[in-house]
């Protein structure tokens, strides 16, 4: 089965907030089995010109994904984050292998 793949890039307008949101989204991200496989600002940009931190979380399916962002631990952190950033987010299913 292909993995899943939350992929996000973050603004910060809160640093404060957002450190808040981080402690509430990353036990959720383990309860429900995500592994992140990027995390930060310094991101290659070489095309757009959107900037902020940027995010890869990997989880064993597309579902496993889906289920995490729709659980109520993650809603929770969303609601927090969405007081301090501005994001763009979307779920993928990776490649079969």
């Amino acid at each position: 089965m292909p993995k899943g793949y939350l992929v996000a890039n973050i603004r910060v307008t809160d640093q404060e907030k957002f450190q808040k949101f981080s402690g509430m989204a990353s036990p959720a991200i383990q309860k429900y089995g995500g592994k992140v496989l990027a995390r930060g600002p310094v991101a290659d940009r070489l095309e757009g010109d959107i900037d902020g931190i940027v995010m890869m979380i990997e989880f064993d399916s597309k579902d496993a994904a889906n289920t995490f962002y729709h659980s109520e631990e993650y809603q929770a952190a969303k609601a927090v984050r969405e007081q301090c950033s501005d994001t763009d987010l979307m779920i993928a299913e990776g490649v079969a292998e």
